[in-house]
């Protein structure tokens, strides 16, 4: 292999790593981002990083301040709001596709998923990682690679929300299921109407449950 195919291998590989600790939370909204310290967590030389660095900041999952260096980007509450706008739509565009193009093979798989899920309610990092397959899964069942490319781009907006993820509030895991359960159902009857309304009350539910994590506020009994 040559160097110039070994840096581009070693930039790949140092950015899926670095979204993946951005996604879990190892690196949260705000942290630095120290070139040496990144290379020397990750084994390898700095210019990897540097790319890594550099693309993740074109997505706006990096931002660089002057006598600041660079560290993950932070939303505000205006652009939580408006990413959660945004998503409200398309999860409900997605579901309506999918309710028309998915396959039976694809909604049993989906039906499964949400079964398994429902094995996890006290593992709210678990639940997180599946609530993104699960989202994913309806993607791909929409068959529209331009909904997808919009999806994907704003799945990488979504790794910037602060705090813990919704699904570890109190009785956020078991409601989050149920309203997928709703959106298969839909799904599974063809019915693009009911799949699209549950695909957007659950994405509404989502951005309430984030509003009290950061007021502290818990759901009424």
């Amino acid at each position: 292999m040559k160097a110039s195919e070994s840096e581009r291998s070693n930039g790949a590989a140092a950015y899926e790593r670095l979204l993946r600790a951005i996604e879990e939370g190892e690196l949260a909204p705000g942290s630095r981002l120290r070139e040496a310290e990144l290379a020397e967590r990750f084994s390898i030389s700095r210019t990897p990083v540097r790319e890594a660095l550099g693309r993740l900041e074109a997505q706006g999952l990096v931002a660089h301040e002057p006598h600041r260096g660079a560290s993950v980007a932070q939303l505000d509450y205006g652009q939580v709001s408006e990413l959660y706008d945004m998503r409200e739509v398309l999860e409900g565009t997605a579901a309506r596709l999918a309710a028309i193009h998915a396959s039976a093979v694809e909604t049993e798989i989906l039906e499964e998923m949400i079964a398994r899920d429902r094995t996890l309610t006290g593992d709210a990092a678990a639940l997180a990682r599946n609530n993104r397959l699960f989202h994913r899964q309806i993607h791909a069942a929409a068959r529209n690679r331009f909904l997808q490319g919009t999806l994907e781009t704003m799945r990488l907006s979504l790794v910037l929300l602060p705090g813990t993820t919704t699904l570890a509030a109190p009785e956020r895991a078991g409601e989050s299921l149920d309203e997928h359960a709703a959106i298969i159902a839909a799904i599974r009857a063809r019915d693009g109407d009911r799949a699209e309304a549950a695909a957007r009350a659950h994405i509404r539910a989502a951005f309430k449950a984030r509003i009290r994590i950061w007021q502290g506020v818990q759901p009424p009994p």
